[in-house]
């Protein structure tokens, strides 16, 4: 006969063998007094954890690559012999008697189905500098001495019935972070669920080492900080932009006032929730590529050839020609930010994201890792009109400053179109030899260090067009290029004509010499289809954003003539649809 546990306990982890070694060692014991089985959750195939767990005897249970902790919960309470399956993090320890307390306290509420107990913060090593007027920037419950009806326990501790499963689903395995317990919870109290607040089982929540430091908790509290506004975004209770900034501030002033490390992090988390915020959305995360992974790979991103919004195609598998009947090529939106409205939300907004990016420590960071990066040659093109104001003396300055062997070339407008004078450029100045080409419009203003950090960030993705992101306060015809928060670097199914596009070495043969317009509307449209039909990543590096408009754009040309030249250019190539081109395929919030 099969002996029945009186509980599993299941912890999902994810490569952290030396917190999981504390944790069993704290459990186990109880367990094996108690008459309780143990599963270890894991999505990855360390051997470190497989060790740990079998030198404690629990058992492992494997999920796809990828699975989110609600997701390894669900795994967990499928395999789970138990009625009662209690949930624990990776990170805890349990001090001796925290599994009985828990039992018995199961025992004395029959009728909640969801009981937790006390989650104390515990930094090893002493943690930040604190004011002590809060606690710990970690996960923690306190409800008092006495067992108590609650409204929400946390999963770091926290024992459910099976029957409660069964009587509302599985955990939303698509949530992460923060929300992950608490929307199953609340479907749980709709169906009239009661939960338990246990004060004798207890559960300390542990950070050591590195993971003890600001830098790491501030890193850790800034990714909870965007997961808790998304979460309140879907429950439709996330305040204005003006609510998170002044949150923001009222972090800032508590660390300048009392000088406490804590309210740098809680600044950190106020800052995600901004980022978020700015955002407007949640993209897709996705993993970063080695240096030029994108073409020594092959990977080809996007939909498939003649789908909807897609690159018009003549076969399947294939891409081939459309004739643009509708200017299905072009954004629809001016691009232009003008009226005080506008203009002053913009200023405001481009200085939340800066803010947010300094402090996250993100431009000496990216400025440090770009100087490893190896050296490049790069071929820069300009064409400039000579009869009003220009910045692009400025701007060949910013690329001549950079750490790479920068060459520099103009040439003043003329009778000529744009794209007939780079061309004039390149019979004298050849791109051959040059690790890059870049084009750049003589209104575009730099940010510091712009060239370092953004080839660092390009090759560091693999991509092989991209442009820099637009500042907010920028004329960008496309919202797609304009600059995101959060993110560092964006994979595209598009990138822009101007005002600055960077081609790698690798699309020399297929994208040069330009084609003889003047003007080059639906150029970038035939360009991110010719990137489709080689696998190459195209993207916007949100890290290193412009500036672009200091006077009115397409002054110098007839909106008419544009449109007509780009219907007899694309008649008979393959292009990118106006549909596709607003789309992001993927978001890399870190380049490490």
């Amino acid at each position: 006969m099969i002996e029945i546990p009186v509980a599993s306990i299941v912890i999902p982890t994810r490569g952290r063998a030396a917190y999981l070694d504390v944790a069993l060692a704290s459990v186990e014991p109880q367990a094996a007094s108690e008459g309780a089985e143990v599963l270890v959750v894991t999505d990855d195939e360390d051997p470190a954890t497989a060790a740990v767990a079998a030198r404690h005897g629990a058992r492992l249970v494997r999920v796809p690559d990828g699975a989110g902790a609600n997701a390894k919960r669900n795994t967990g309470a499928a395999e789970a012999r138990s009625e009662l399956i209690v949930f624990i993090d990776d990170d805890v320890e349990a001090p001796s008697g925290w599994l009985a307390a828990l039992l018995a306290g199961s025992v004395g509420a029959p009728e909640h189905d969801v009981l937790g107990g006390p989650i104390r913060a515990r930094l090893e090593g002493g943690g930040p500098r604190a004011c002590g007027r809060e606690s710990a920037p970690i996960t923690t419950l306190d409800l008092g001495t006495e067992d108590r009806d609650a409204a929400l326990v946390w999963s770091a501790n926290m024992a459910v019935r099976r029957r409660a499963l069964e009587l509302v689903g599985p955990f939303d395995p698509m949530l992460a972070g923060i929300g992950e317990e608490e929307e199953w919870q609340h479907r749980y109290r709709a169906r009239g669920g009661r939960v338990r607040y246990l004060a004798r089982a207890g559960i300390d929540h542990r950070r050591v080492g590195a993971d003890a430091t600001v830098r790491s908790l501030a890193r850790a509290a800034y990714d909870r900080g965007r997961s808790a506004r998304r979460y309140d975004v879907s429950k439709g209770g996330a305040p204005g932009i003006a609510g998170e900034l002044r949150t923001l501030a009222g972090c800032a002033w508590h660390f300048v006032r009392r000088r406490c490390a804590n309210g740098l992090v809680m600044g950190a988390h106020a800052a995600g929730r901004l980022s978020e915020a700015l955002a407007g959305g949640v993209l897709r995360e996705a993993p970063a590529g080695g240096v030029l992974a994108g073409w020594r790979a092959g990977g080809a991103r996007g939909v498939g050839a003649g789908g909807a919004g897609g690159v018009g195609a003549a076969g399947a598998g294939g891409v081939g020609a459309v004739a643009p009947a509708s200017d299905d090529f072009v954004s629809g939106v001016s691009g232009h930010v003008a009226g005080v409205r506008a203009t002053t939300r913009a200023v405001v907004t481009d200085a939340a994201l800066d803010a947010v990016a300094l402090a996250r420590g993100e431009p000496w960071r990216l400025r440090r890792a770009a100087q490893r990066s190896p050296r490049r040659r790069v071929l820069a093109l300009g064409v400039e009109r000579t009869d009003r104001h220009n910045v692009l003396a400025a701007a060949r300055d910013e690329l001549r400053r950079s750490r790479h062997e920068v060459d520099f070339a103009s040439i003043p407008v003329d009778d000529r179109g744009k794209f007939e004078n780079l061309d004039a450029l390149l019979a004298e100045h050849p791109a051959a030899g040059h690790d890059w080409l870049l084009a750049i419009d003589d209104d575009v203003v730099l940010p510091p260090g712009f060239l370092d950090v953004f080839l660092f960030l390009v090759e560091r993705f693999g991509l092989a067009l991209a442009q820099p992101a637009h500042r907010r306060r920028s004329h960008a015809a496309w919202d797609v290029t304009r600059r995101q928060a959060a993110s560092v670097v964006r994979e595209t199914a598009f990138v822009e004509i101007g005002p600055v596009v960077a081609f790698h070495a690798i699309t020399f043969d297929s994208l040069l010499p330009f084609p003889p317009l003047r003007i080059g509307w639906g150029l970038d449209a035939h360009w991110s289809a010719i990137a489709r039909q080689h696998g190459w990543r195209i993207g916007v590096v949100d890290a290193t954003p412009v500036r672009h408009g200091l006077r009115p754009i397409a002054g110098a040309y007839n909106r008419e003539d544009a449109l007509t030249e780009a219907r007899a250019f694309l008649a008979e190539r393959p292009y990118t649809r106006s549909e596709e081109a607003r789309q992001t395929l993927a978001v890399h919030r870190s380049w490490r």
